[in-house]
Order: structure tokens, then C-alpha cells, then sequence
């Protein structure tokens, strides 16, 4: 379910009272006072340095900093040159 419209989005306090450039909040709002400057979001074990741009205002702080780390499930083209070469 989505957030009420009359409530406007949520943006954590602090971070429209402070110049932060560490973010905890992944559910905040990207607000139009960060344009422009750069920000490390944390994704729950490290801090992912993100630039805001225009394009990326009134989404969350979360869409920018991935959790999980994404590997390809085809093997890369190295692995199958070695092996041709040995038969």
C-alpha cells in the first residue's frame, strides 16, 4: 500500500537538517535540496557512493545502493578457451 498523498513523502529529519553524506535511511525520499551532491548509502554492509541528479528526485534512497550482488550464471568465455586448448 502506498502513502497517503495529503502526508507528503518521508523524508527522515536529519537529513534535511544536516549536510549528510552518510545515509542509514534507505525509505527516505530523495528531496530537491541534494542535487547535486554526492552521498554514501549504506546497503547493509558497506556505503555505496551515489551522485544526485535531477532524474533521481522523489525516488527512494534505496533504489540506488543494491543488497544483494548479482552474478552471471553463464561462464565467462576464459574458461571455455582453456578448456578447448587442453583437449
Amino acid at each position: 500500500m502506498s502513502r497517503s498523498k495529503w502526508k507528503g513523502s518521508f523524508v527522515e529529519k536529519n537529513i534535511l537538517n544536516k549536510d549528510h553524506t552518510k545515509l542509514w535511511s534507505r525509505s527516505s525520499t530523495v528531496p530537491e535540496s541534494m542535487i547535486g551532491n554526492f552521498v554514501l548509502i549504506h546497503n547493509g554492509k558497506e556505503f555505496k557512493k551515489v551522485l544526485i541528479i535531477r532524474e533521481k528526485v522523489g525516488f527512494k534512497f534505496g533504489d540506488f545502493s543494491f543488497t544483494r550482488k548479482y552474478t552471471s550464471k553463464i561462464k565467462s568465455s576464459k574458461v571455455i578457451q582453456t578448456k578447448k586448448k587442453k583437449v
